[in-house]
């Protein structure tokens, strides 16, 4: 599926909607990316992680991580489409069982490339790269499906770290279709 009829297909399922939204970041949007809604559409989070995979084949890594929660369904299917396996990070420790923050196997030393669904400040991103980075995890890069281009990518940047992205707020605004 090209480009053009993906972003098509996410507008008719929801994924993008236009309104009045509160982000996490405080701030007040016109228009709300809600990738959560995959879940219940296999067809479109397959051809989503495909679009992922496009962007991961251009990167040097061992493994994949989740941004909690929203990127872990689809970072399950970049793993099943592109065969990388993955980790993710709690919000909180467990006060029972094994009581980790990190779930899924790794080695310290691993290169590990961040999924989440939508950047706009970075702030997410540099949680999880913080815990990562504490148990030996080196982390160069962060892949995004949305990038809102409201200076997330500077952030990181800043920090040191690349960011990567399927597509930017521009492309889904202003679809050509």
């Amino acid at each position: 599926m090209g480009k053009s009829e993906l972003i098509k297909n996410l507008y008719q399922a929801g994924v993008f909607r236009k309104g009045r939204f509160r982000l996490k970041s405080g701030r007040i949007s016109n228009y709300y990316i809600d990738m959560r809604i995959l879940v219940s559409s296999p067809f479109l989070l397959k051809e989503v992680a495909k679009a992922y995979v496009e962007v991961l084949r251009n990167l040097e890594f061992d493994r994949l991580a989740a941004v909690p929660y929203a990127a872990l369904p689809i970072v399950s299917a970049i793993s099943v489409v592109g065969g990388y396996p993955f980790i993710y990070t709690r919000k909180e420790k467990k006060d029972y069982g094994t009581k980790k923050l990190i779930e899924g196997e790794y080695r310290k030393g691993e290169k590990v490339v961040i999924i989440d669904d939508v950047i706009t400040t970075g702030a997410s991103k540099l949680e999880v790269i913080e815990l990562l980075e504490k148990e030996g995890l080196i982390v160069k890069d962060v892949v995004v499906f949305v990038d809102r281009e409201e200076g997330g990518r500077e952030e990181l940047e800043r920090e040191g770290y690349r960011l990567w992205r399927v597509f930017g707020v521009s492309d889904i605004l202003n679809p050509k279709f």
